[in-house]
């Protein structure tokens, strides 16, 4: 949704507020950053984090402070990032990055409903480590207790994209200094067993 505060100031050309975009910058994403204000002071916490629908999930221990900051519904700006590659230009000046991101502006909502809850679990798992989930022992009921889930609407949101390569001064054309892209991937790799767990075999949906 286009709101004040989801418009940037500069470079709005790079907006997109497309729902389709924003999922799927979400969807590949690990992690986000979770900013607000407590107390007058700035925080913010990075966290894992999964989407369902036109919703953004999170969960923390219920002791955690953080969580207990923002489960009220204080408000909240929620960051994603995915770095592309590095934008190397003739000059420091036109130095950039290519990117896809993210803004979100919400209030927390937490989820009581049990069910809901071991879903929305279930989900953030399989969002790390797809299949997971249900390679895992059950949740026990203490460990539920012991958790908070925080939804966060997605109506607010945008995403701002780079691409493409750097943007040399036509007077600096002439220099030889190398100018483009060098790509940058997340690559997971090779699984390292736990020490004395050589045992059980490497499950199939990890690589």
């Amino acid at each position: 949704m286009t709101s004040n505060r989801t418009t940037p100031s500069r470079l709005a050309k790079r907006a997109s507020y497309e729902t389709d975009t924003i999922n799927a910058i979400l969807d590949e994403a690990l992690f986000c950053t979770v900013s607000y204000v407590q107390d007058n002071q700035p925080m913010a916490i990075p966290t894992a984090f999964a989407r369902n629908g036109d919703k953004l999930y999170i969960h923390g221990s219920v002791g955690s402070h953080f969580i207990r900051s923002i489960e009220d519904g204080a408000p909240v700006c929620i960051t994603v990032m995915l770095a592309d590659g590095l934008v190397l230009a003739k000059s420091a000046f036109h130095h950039s990055v290519n990117y896809r991101s993210v803004v979100i502006f919400a209030n927390a909502e937490k989820v009581t409903d049990d069910a809901e809850r071991m879903n929305v679990l279930a989900l953030i798992t399989d969002h790390l480590i797809p299949g997971r989930w249900n390679d895992l022992r059950p949740t026990t009921d203490s460990e539920l207790r012991k958790t908070t889930v925080l939804a966060f609407s997605l109506a607010e949101a945008s995403a701002k994209i780079r691409t493409g390569g750097p943007n040399d001064d036509p007077e600096d054309a002439h220099l030889p200094t190398w100018s483009g892209v060098v790509p940058l991937h997340t690559v997971r790799g090779t699984p390292i067993p736990r020490e004395g767990g050589e045992h059980v075999s490497l499950p199939n949906y990890l690589p």
